[in-house]
């Protein structure tokens, strides 16, 4: 089978990998340009691209998939199937329509939850147990075409979703390789989803991680595993923005009762902070212009005090 891969972030490249180990033909990986990273803005390579390239195949990074001169390139490459791993773009049905086996996807969620851009994060911070991939046949609508095969994963206790898309990024590739060994049989069904059960998992941004103190703190402890590493939950103090991670719900009630919401209410050998309900100790900071590391070792050099006030 001639496969076109399309993908961008690391959570793409074990199926890139999955497929090529499977013996199947990659004709072409599509990835997203090369994008402005780091303090010194310097352009940087997919990590999809990064590892195509090193494995030997064709890469294309157009910024719209939808040219009439890019559809032809596409055309050229003559891919019986398509499969679309986190590629960054709804892709037109035309773009869809180029395999002669149509389009598949390997999404980080139990569809119909969480269609969108960022279903890991939102799985989290919503609260979920479980998760998933799922493999589905693409449709113009973001998500929404039928199923084609289903892997349900625990959500585990103060998992990241930076740990879980490592993890799921594995299974993701196990699961591509049994749906196209489903499909190949040409008997295994397509179960179109129910729309009317579908939630939105819409990308993350700066503005979705800050900290709101007045939730409690259950709800604030979600939200920061749920933003590590990228964006990274986000408050300030002082007046200076600061991420925190590995937050951990204080078990007991008293701790910081009286205190405003955003409160620091110990500081030796780490942070506690009051919130709307409840106590949060959070683990690991990244302050601005530094680096990221243990909240004891941030309380120390920068002389926290009990009694300062997260905003």
């Amino acid at each position: 089978m001639r496969i076109l891969f399309w993908g961008t972030p690391a959570f793409a490249v074990p199926s890139l990998r999955a497929l090529d180990d499977e013996g199947f033909e990659i004709v072409g990986v599509v990835t997203q340009p090369d994008r402005p990273a780091g303090r010194g803005r310097r352009l940087t390579a997919s990590s999809i691209k990064e590892v195509a390239l090193e494995m030997g195949f064709d890469v294309l990074t157009p910024d719209r998939p939808r040219t009439e001169e890019f559809i032809a390139q596409i055309e050229a490459l003559g891919p019986d199937l398509s499969v679309v791993v986190a590629y960054g773009h709804i892709l037109t049905a035309r773009a869809l329509a180029v395999p002669t086996q149509g389009s598949i996807n390997v999404h980080a969620s139990l569809l119909p939850e969480l269609r969108g851009a960022a279903p890991i994060n939102w799985a989290i911070i919503r609260g979920h147990e479980r998760t998933g991939i799922t493999i589905m046949r693409m449709v113009e609508a973001m998500d929404a075409g039928p199923v084609i095969h289903r892997v349900e994963e625990p959500i585990l206790a103060d998992e990241t979703a930076m740990e879980l898309t490592i993890r799921l990024s594995e299974i993701g590739a196990a699961a591509l390789v049994e749906a196209l060994a489903l499909l190949s049989t040409g008997e295994h069904p397509e179960v179109e989803q129910d729309h009317g059960r579908a939630t939105l998992a819409p990308k993350v941004d700066r503005h979705t991680a800050r900290i709101d103190w007045s939730q409690p703190a259950r709800e604030v402890a979600l939200l920061i595993r749920g933003m590590d590493d990228v964006p990274g939950a986000w408050t300030t103090l002082g007046g200076e923005p600061v991420k925190l991670f590995r937050p951990v719900v204080v078990e007991d009630p008293t701790a910081g009762a009286r205190a405003e919401p955003g409160t620091l209410v110990a500081a030796n050998g780490g942070v506690r902070v009051a919130t709307g309900d409840g106590v949060l100790a959070i683990g690991e900071v990244h302050p601005p212009g530094g680096r990221r590391m243990s909240a004891a070792d941030w309380v120390h050099g920068r002389r926290i005090e009990v009694g300062g006030r997260f905003e």
